[in-house]
């Protein structure tokens, strides 16, 4: 008698943390793709089965690993509410650009550990779309044409523990701003929706 075995794609919290946690090494795509870091501190490496740009820097190489560490300690216990990436004006701090990532938890699966199913194929191809996104934000942003820094801001609930290498910050809002919605990626169990807000500079001018 024939028999054949059936397979699910099963995903947990713990595993949906980890995917959302890595996700955020996007960062570095881009900070690359805004002009942020020199071209040659970057080495490409294969990701999401596309090409993608790391930096080789050592400081920001450490900010990120941390950073993604922490973001996914908060995604196991459903705390992280959003994660911003601000891009300043090194010279006056002026926010000329804020990426936003909100993130939505299946408040179920934190309370009472339950499992969802989706395959990583289809996340994979969600998160692809975001970062063929990315890799052409030259073609609807506005050229960065003076140095720049960078910040990370993390929302989260009100009880969360604050690591002491993480302080409380403003906003960094930009008056006025142009929005353009990009793609999302859901796991089941969290689902990431993301958004870039930069400087209009018509505005300005009027």
């Amino acid at each position: 008698m024939a028999s054949r075995t059936i397979s699910k794609d099963i995903i947990t919290l713990k595993g949906s943390a980890a995917i959302v946690g890595e996700f955020f090494d996007l960062i570095c795509s881009i900070l690359y793709n805004r002009g942020v870091y020199p071209e040659e501190s970057f080495a490409k490496v294969k990701k999401y089965g596309l090409t993608m740009l790391l930096t080789q820097d050592d400081g920001v190489k450490s900010f990120i690993a941390s950073l993604t560490s922490q973001l996914s300690e908060w995604l196991e216990s459903g705390k992280l509410q959003r994660v911003v990436l601000v891009i300043m004006s090194k010279a006056t701090s002026e926010v000329l650009e804020r990426w936003n990532f909100n993130i939505e938890t299946d408040a179920e699966v934190v309370e009472k550990g339950v499992i969802r199913e989706k395959s990583d194929k289809e996340i994979m191809r969600e998160i692809q779309a975001i970062m063929r996104q990315i890799a052409s934000c030259i073609t609807y942003l506005p050229c960065l044409d003076e140095p720049c820094v960078f910040d990370v801001l993390a929302y989260t609930d009100k009880d969360v523990a604050v690591p002491f290498t993480w302080i409380e910050s403003d906003a960094k809002l930009i008056q006025n701003p142009q929005m353009v919605k990009l793609h999302s990626f859901d796991t089941k169990i969290h689902k990431v929706d993301t958004l870039v807000s930069y400087k209009n500079d018509e505005w300005d001018e009027q």
